[in-house]
């Protein structure tokens, strides 16, 4: 029995993807382990959204190979995609599997000699949403199950639509039964999980729409929590903020990427709205879900990024009632037309802005979490620590801890909030 030991970079496509191929491999008689054990064969899943995760992926393969030079190094992902000649002259590299090949990981890694060491496919041509299936999910409160893959967006900074292809859709019903296939299996919550999500449907045939989805497995009640991932500002609708604020089912929770704040630098993103339109959204949608948690994404010293561009973004985002940032020092990622741009910001100068905004980013989470000081919220226990003290998710992605918990774990809990805590809130059970 071959040992197989999994690492992963990058978004919850890429996590679902290992997920579904653990899956794969321990049911056809791989033994699985973990990355930091011996294994006979290393699969190492990358993200290539920047060069920085390039070099991450390069250091694993190193650190696999440390570990047992004798091993196998498989490496997949999106730096496989992009890059496979790169990644397949890699010291210690004996094979590479593109992104739509992970459906067929088990054949390759059976074969102890392959004919061929790269296995990259043109994902540019992919027009159907043939990707992994997974049945079982290692946690075993929330379960992310991928509706859409791909995106056709080809923002200037990114390159994830010639890692991932063209945007593509899990088809309705197919949807919906994987909904359906978690709750069976005992899960609480299930994630929603795309490349862009907001895009789903538009390439089904008849067409559909994320909001339709939504809408379709609410009326089936098959899971007690539907949480959807990113939705882009301008697929913000109307009418799918009106459904948020009348669903029992799907939780107040949504990433809105931001990016910038200002019109100048959004506009050479190849970004599709202006800051006026991003804050009408969210203050649209606060005002309809006034609890609900929104995250954003923003970059930092974009290519010819002014002083006064930098202060727009960070002024929007204080005055906007959003929860929490994901902050990203813009990366020269070659390939895309970002890095072609004149007016790089130094790097210095990056990582400060960079920092500013993370220091915005925490205070508005502080402000968020103190709101609820108080207050009770619905807890979704996930797992308990050897104190006793159990950690659980409120439907608004706070961070839950409660001392002395006496329930059972995957059970929603009422806890009243009695403080803020580094990752989140602390409070007592109730009733």
């Amino acid at each position: 029995m071959q040992k197989v030991a999994i690492s992963t970079l990058g978004c919850k496509i890429n996590q679902f993807e290992s997920a579904a191929m653990t899956e794969s491999l321990g049911k056809e008689g791989f033994r699985m382990v973990p990355f930091d054990e011996d294994a006979d064969i290393y699969v190492i899943n990358t993200c290539t959204v920047t060069a920085k995760t390039d070099a991450e992926s390069r250091r694993l393969i190193r650190r696999a190979l440390r570990r047992n030079p004798a091993a196998r190094v498989v490496v997949t992902g999106c730096y496989a995609q992009v890059d496979p000649d790169a990644v397949k002259d890699l010291p210690g590299v004996s094979l590479v599997v593109g992104n739509s090949e992970k459906r067929s990981i088990v054949d390759l890694l059976r074969e102890a000699a392959p004919t061929e060491k790269v296995v990259v496919s043109d994902i540019s041509r992919e027009r159907a949403a043939e990707g992994l299936r997974l049945e079982s999910f290692a946690e075993h409160t929330r379960a992310f199950l991928q509706v859409q893959n791909g995106c056709d967006a080809f923002c200037s900074y990114c390159i994830v639509p010639y890692a991932r292809g063209r945007s593509r859709s899990v088809p309705f019903s197919e949807a919906l039964a994987g909904i359906r296939n978690f709750a069976d299996q005992g899960f609480r919550e299930v994630v929603l999980t795309g490349i862009h999500l907001g895009a789903y449907g538009l390439d089904l045939e008849p067409p559909a729409s994320l909001l339709e989805l939504l809408v379709a497995a609410e009326a089936e009640k098959a899971v007690p929590r539907l949480r959807v991932g990113s939705v882009e500002p301008n697929e913000l609708t109307d009418d799918l903020v009106d459904f948020l604020t009348r669903s029992e089912t799907v939780c107040p929770h949504l990433h809105i990427p931001l990016q910038s704040g200002d019109d100048r630098v959004l506009e050479r993103m190849g970004r599709r709205y202006t800051a006026a339109f991003f804050r009408e959204r969210v203050e649209r949608l606060v005002a309809a879900v006034p609890d609900i948690f929104i995250g954003c994404d923003v970059i930092a010293g974009f290519p010819g990024e002014t002083d006064e561009e930098f202060q727009n973004t960070v002024r929007l985002i204080e005055e906007l009632p959003v929860a929490s940032l994901h902050v990203f020092p813009y990366s020269r990622r070659e390939g895309t037309a970002a890095a072609r741009m004149e007016g790089q910001v130094d790097g210095k100068v990056i990582r400060g802005r960079a920092e500013i905004l993370r220091e915005v980013g925490e205070r508005k989470r502080r402000s968020f979490c103190e709101r609820f000081v108080g207050r009770e919220l619905a807890v979704l226990m996930q797992n308990r620590g050897r104190d006793g003290e159990a950690v659980g998710l409120s439907r608004n992605y706070l961070p839950v801890r409660v001392p002395g918990y006496p329930g059972e774990m995957n059970a929603e809990a009422t806890v009243m909030v009695t403080e803020v805590t580094p990752e989140g809130v602390g409070g007592i059970i109730r009733g």
